[in-house]
């Protein structure tokens, strides 16, 4: 389930996203959840399954029309069961009316998701 972000769930958050590639470094993890608090066109999730937070997908607004996934994450254990491509449509429900798409970073992952239907990426 996609719950989002709240600085309760910081520490967890900043977990999750230091998987990322460009999110090794403590400060600019620091100021990537930062930006999540504080700039209304970034929106953080989080997927909680059970009692568990295991997942992180990040979203910046691109004008009107536009969502880019810029973070996605799922916790190491919990990885090749479908969870990242769960967060990935989730997000698409919820902006129905907006093409979700990769940004740089993602977009490996988002290809491949789409390569394979019944890949659980």
């Amino acid at each position: 389930m996609l719950i989002r972000y709240k600085k309760s769930f910081e520490k967890i958050a900043m977990g999750l996203l230091s998987f990322m590639p460009g999110e090794k470094d403590l400060k600019q993890l620091q100021q990537t959840i930062k930006q999540y608090e504080t700039t209304d066109d970034w929106q953080l999730f989080l997927w909680k399954q059970e009692e568990d937070i295991i997942g992180a997908i990040g979203v910046v607004f691109k004008g009107e029309d536009l969502v880019e996934v810029q973070h996605i994450s799922v916790n190491p254990s919990h990885r090749q069961q479908g969870i990242g491509k769960r967060m990935v449509n989730a997000v698409r429900d919820l902006y129905k009316n907006k093409s979700v798409v990769p940004n740089d970073e993602t977009e490996a992952f988002f290809k491949k998701c789409n390569a394979d239907k019944d890949l659980d990426c």
